[in-house]
């Protein structure tokens, strides 16, 4: 793979400081821009095209979202991703709505950082278990919804225990602390549930968990 070229767009400089060293590590990137607000960012992009743009929507002179759509509407293939301390769905929403590819918290792990730019610059995307449960919050509320193949799914109790709460978007590890088992046995009751609804993802399993009175939204 040829290098990705990378922006990053944050008005915080220690936090851009220690997202350029997090990510320093991988040989596959190419840091070209390193920007403090969405004016400064576009004014760079200009001359100097990044493949993937890390940045953040809470920013000023210019924040985020009107960067996205800007960016969106003038350098099309750059893949944007917002990395945000923000967690609400209209955010998430706007954002996606607006252009970007994808939507990270700044908590996430070195290594979906990674993954998501990556994704987003091979495949124009990105989407975790977060982002994809708003998504499907937002389908569901505005009766897009199509009909899922769901098998006839017979889930005990333990089941529509995780269910709930992957539904109401806990971590692996959360549930585990939640319900006071081992990491490994509740990615166990997570495949399980995949393969009971007949789902592929987690947005799936929002789906069938809201159709059959699991959850409310």
């Amino acid at each position: 793979m040829d290098l990705i070229k990378l922006a990053i767009a944050d008005d915080h400089k220690i936090f851009r400081e220690g997202l350029k060293f997090t990510l320093e590590d991988y040989v596959q990137l190419n840091l070209i821009i390193e920007a403090t607000d969405g004016k400064d960012l576009i004014a760079q992009i200009t001359n100097n095209k990044p493949d993937v743009i890390l940045m953040d929507i809470k920013m000023p002179e210019m924040d985020g979202m009107q960067a996205i759509t800007y960016i969106h509407q003038h350098f099309s293939d750059t893949k944007i991703l917002v990395l945000s301390m923000h967690n609400e769905d209209k955010y998430i929403l706007n954002a996606m709505r607006l252009g970007a590819s994808g939507y990270l918290l700044k908590n996430a792990e070195p290594e979906e950082i990674l993954d998501a730019i990556v994704t987003a610059h091979t495949k124009g995307f990105y989407f975790n278990d977060n982002l994809s449960v708003t998504m499907a919050k937002e389908l569901l509320g505005a009766n897009f919804m199509h009909r899922l193949h769901e098998k006839d799914a017979r889930l005990n109790e333990r089941e529509i225990e995780v269910l709930k709460l992957i539904c109401e978007e806990y971590c692996n590890t959360e549930i585990a602390d939640k319900l006071f088992l081992s990491v490994r046995t509740v990615e166990g009751y997570r495949t399980r549930l995949l393969e009971k609804i007949g789902s592929k993802n987690v947005a799936g399993l929002v789906m069938y968990a809201v159709k059959n009175g699991i959850v409310t939204i």
